[in-house]
């Protein structure tokens, strides 16, 4: 493919932002290369720059759950803006986005907009915090929450151990608040408990860890953290920004009938726009500013563009059978490539849940952990991730990212992906 405007765009990009970028894993560091600058996308694919088109399984890390420029969410959007695209002030809007979730979600009973899936983790701590009077946090390797100060922490070197930054800026305070501990692991989570008991104001968890691989959890386990933090006056957070509307409407909550504490979400409640929220019980939310002491505010919180395009997307999400097609769609993709990786014995396995999916290159039948990725197998992903692209078909690029399939994705388009991973699995592990 040619691919000569993205290398000049990138280029020229580097001289405005670091690394050429404004998320650092859009670089291509983790693959290689020069990463493609998009010109548009329309259902199911994407065309870069250079005219070049590609089967999307990225969807923007997951929100644009009914694809490119869904022609709903377009309508709302020009709708919405031609009326004004900010004020600073309550809409409508957001009464008719908060009442179509809060109606079809059991496990939340009242929400607060931000504008982004950060923002929302970082409100949800503070509020966590703020109910009950304490300041240490359990989080798990391998679970990605934003770029939080206090988040932003990798394990130590012990069972439970207060971790390592992972960025520089982050002070060292911060850190020795946060408790971090081995995904799958109860043993860990009573022991952290035993050491700083009355201590610790939360447990925040990706109920379906997505950001560091899939990592599947046991429904016992999270039921298990639901326990262990009734019985120890601590809140159980499930950051639900991949997860939430993306599995079930009601996510992962739903998904394994767990009732956590807080709830976050992410861009997918606004149609790819920037777009977060988090939410509680009554009680717990009452202690949010204005009605309580625990302050969070936002000029663009519940922007009415992003209030129209998600309450357009989350209606189409409500539609009999949504939900039930798109695994099926991920089911014929995932089931398709698994075929072929078997016939070849190849050390490769893949996992699925709703419409997410995850491949590695590995022989073990479950990875559950961060510790039990392979990272030497990111270079045969690297070499798979170019072939791909040569075929059409764009991932997020890096092997520990998730894919994920989208209503626009047609049984054509995913015959046509499971072909082009067969041969992009031939070269790579050739």
């Amino acid at each position: 493919m040619n691919r000569s405007k993205s290398e000049a765009l990138f280029e020229k990009a580097k001289n405005y932002f670091p690394g050429g970028v404004n998320s650092p894993v859009r670089a291509f560091r983790s693959v290689g290369g020069t990463p493609l600058f998009i010109k548009k996308g329309k259902g199911a694919y994407l065309e870069d720059a250079d005219g070049n088109s590609f089967i999307d399984y990225c969807c923007s890390w997951g929100p644009l759950i009914l694809g490119h420029a869904n022609n709903d969410v377009v309508d709302a959007v020009k709708t919405a803006v031609e009326n004004g695209s900010s004020f600073g002030a309550p809409t409508e809007l957001e009464n008719d986005l908060a009442d179509l979730i809060l109606s079809n979600n059991a496990y939340i009973e009242k929400i607060r907009f931000v504008s982004s899936g950060t923002e929302a983790v970082m409100s949800a701590i503070r509020l966590a915090r703020g109910v009950t009077g304490r300041s240490k946090i359990l989080k798990f390797e391998g679970c990605y929450h934003g770029h939080v100060d206090s988040l932003l922490v990798k394990a130590g070197s012990g069972l439970v151990t207060f971790g390592n930054t992972s960025s520089a800026g982050v002070p060292e305070a911060f850190v020795n608040e946060t408790i971090v501990v081995s995904l799958n692991n109860q043993a860990a989570v009573e022991d952290a408990f035993r050491q700083f008991a009355g201590e610790i104001a939360c447990i925040i968890i990706e109920p379906i860890p997505a950001n560091n691989g899939l990592l599947l959890q046991d429904k016992s386990f999270l039921e298990f953290l639901r326990d262990i933090a009734t019985q120890n006056g601590a809140l159980l957070i499930f950051d639900e920004v991949i997860s939430g509307f993306r599995v079930k409407f009601d996510g992962a909550a739903g998904y394994y009938n767990i009732r956590p504490d807080i709830i976050t979400y992410g861009k997918i409640i606004g149609g790819g726009l920037p777009v977060g929220a988090y939410g509680a019980s009554k009680e717990i939310m009452s202690n949010i500013s204005p009605e309580g002491n625990v302050y969070q505010a936002g000029t663009l919180s519940g922007n009415p563009v992003a209030m129209s395009a998600g309450i357009a997307q989350l209606q189409n999400c409500l539609r009999p059978g949504f939900y039930e097609a798109l695994e099926a769609m991920t089911n014929r993709l995932v089931s398709g490539i698994r075929k072929h990786a078997e016939e070849k014995n190849y050390a490769v396995k893949l996992w699925s849940v709703g419409s997410i999916y995850w491949i590695a290159f590995t022989q073990r039948e479950r990875i559950a952990t961060a510790e039990e990725i392979d990272a030497a197998s990111m270079q045969i992903f690297r070499k798979m991730y170019h072939e791909l692209l040569e075929r059409g078909i764009y991932l997020g690029p890096s092997g520990y990212e998730v894919g994920f399939v989208s209503a626009a994705h047609t049984e054509a388009d995913i015959d046509r992906t499971i072909q082009a991973f067969c041969e992009a699995l031939d070269i790579a592990l050739a």
